[in-house]
């Protein structure tokens, strides 16, 4: 399949079956999954029935997927993932961003780079008019690549997670980036 965007360093494309291995290593990173399962392994069996389809997933209001595979665009290198997915499957005005990035790929802007294509498409090509994003409210890290992407500070927000993490007592954020605001910075 086509890539879906390219940046300076990145090329985002769409997730194939043939991703299941690259996920399963991504998912098993204790460091990488910190904020999102306490760190707790990922069996193949759950990449394959749970996570793969759901970044296989065709959204009808935007005629794409919401997940795309990261790679460096000199190399290949599998990074890991992008979300830019609607919220609505019958509307794209309201997208959550998000991204999974390999330890090896933190630190180097990857994060913010691909963000911020994102939202530019979104805006520019997409018909989205609000782009929010959630982490747990101890995740400096993402929520700088957050700011850095040009989303602010909307809220804080207790979720109801079945299964508390280290941290998960804090409290979740919720940062937004409307396209009134966009548009001021572009």
């Amino acid at each position: 399949m086509p890539a879906f965007l390219h940046t300076e360093r990145l090329v985002l494309r769409p997730f194939t079956e043939a991703d299941a291995d690259r996920l399963f290593a991504l998912d098993n990173d204790p460091e990488v999954m910190r904020f999102i399962n306490g760190g707790e392994p990922t069996s193949r069996e759950t990449v394959e029935a749970k996570v793969l389809p759901r970044l296989l997933h065709e959204h009808p209001c935007t005629g794409t997927r919401g997940f795309w595979a990261a790679e460096e665009q000199t190399t290949g290198i599998f990074l890991g993932w992008f979300e830019f997915r609607p919220l609505d499957e019958q509307s794209p005005a309201v997208v959550e961003l998000g991204y999974r990035l390999n330890q090896a790929s933190w630190g180097k802007g990857y994060a913010t780079e691909g963000s911020r294509a994102l939202i530019d498409k979104g805006f520019t090509e997409l018909g989205v008019e609000r782009v929010t994003a959630n982490t747990m409210a101890v995740n400096s890290r993402s929520r700088r690549v957050m700011e850095k992407s040009g989303l602010t500070f909307l809220r804080n927000f207790t979720g109801d997670w079945p299964d508390a993490i280290p941290g998960s007592e804090h409290g979740e954020v919720e940062y937004e980036l409307t396209r009134a605001a966009w548009q001021q910075h572009r």
